[in-house]
């Protein structure tokens, strides 16, 4: 057991307050027990610390040295253990953020930036990346993930929204191509599909029983940024399926329609995420607070 520490408090405490008696009171402790802890302390030390007359203690020049060390260090560990409850109680410091890209862009970093402006001591530090990360070993504060989510001990998470997909094409493509009306149908149209994780996603599509299933469908084109892909279905490349918040002002405005709207399916939850700790820090549980508070707003945009 390490006992550098044994003995300082009391040390201190007797230089301060003139007796054993009186730091025994201050400390709960009896008058022996306190005169032992300093008598070990010199001991491990090797100095003596106090001259003890029956009238008063006086410091030895070694003492007077050695005082000045603890007092410093005691008083070092003040303001440490100060700090931990400011970030305990009070917003304040970074706070590392990873966000799905066009998502985290479109719709949570205006509620992050709310949170900023109501707690002008937090410093954000957000990161958008359609890349699971590990939230420990890459010391990620906050994530917001799009999916269903792996069973962890180590995370917590908070629903905050539901993204709803819809199968989706130019008004030029299906007038060139026709409209799907079937899986069959679905087959000899270009689809274009997406990456995450360097897997290719499957659509998620209704079956015959109501279930939603994943289904691979004919790829014509395959490409990383889903952004890109909303871009490449505008131009008529193809059929791609989406989250509805992505396409919903391209279906308003006629750029886009959606088909197989009876099939076309799926419902994919939206988390935070967090390391499970003993006590949340302020800056962390306001962010969380926000998100949640904003959830309203995030369920009607990506509903």
């Amino acid at each position: 057991m390490d006992t550098r520490f044994d003995g300082i408090a009391e040390f201190v405490a007797v230089t301060r307050l003139g007796s054993f008696t009186a730091v025994a009171a201050e400390l709960g402790m009896t008058k022996s027990a306190v005169g032992r802890a300093v008598s070990r302390l010199e001991a491990r030390l090797g100095s003596k610390l106090l001259h003890r007359t029956t009238r008063r203690l006086i410091l030895t020049p070694a003492g007077e040295a050695w005082l000045e060390h603890c007092v410093a260090a005691l008083a070092e560990l003040d303001r440490g253990e100060s700090a931990l409850i400011l970030a305990r109680d009070t917003p304040c410091g970074e706070v590392r953020i990873d966000l799905p890209t066009a998502f985290g862009r479109l719709h949570v970093m205006p509620v992050l930036l709310e949170v900023a402006e109501r707690y002008p001591a937090l410093r954000l530090n957000v990161s958008f990346t359609d890349r699971r990360v590990d939230l420990l070993s890459e010391n990620i504060d906050l994530a917001v993930r799009i999916g269903n989510l792996d069973d962890s001990t180590d995370l917590l998470a908070r629903l905050i929204g539901v993204q709803h997909m819809v199968i989706v094409g130019a008004v030029s493509y299906i007038v060139k191509r026709g409209l799907p009306r079937s899986l069959t149908d679905l087959e000899a149209h270009d689809c274009i599909v997406g990456r995450r994780q360097g897997n290719r996603i499957a659509w998620l599509l209704k079956q015959p029983d109501g279930s939603i299933a994943r289904h691979a469908v004919s790829v014509k084109h395959e490409i990383q940024d889903f952004e890109t892909v909303q871009r490449a279905v505008r131009a008529g490349h193809g059929l791609a399926q989406l989250p509805l918040w992505m396409v919903q002002d391209d279906i308003r405005d006629g750029k886009l329609l959606t088909v197989l709207d009876g099939m076309s399916g799926g419902e994919v939850p939206v988390n935070i995420l967090w390391p499970r700790t003993k006590a949340l820090p302020a800056k962390i549980r306001v962010v969380i607070d926000g998100l949640v508070r904003g959830a309203r707003e995030l369920s009607t945009a990506i509903a």
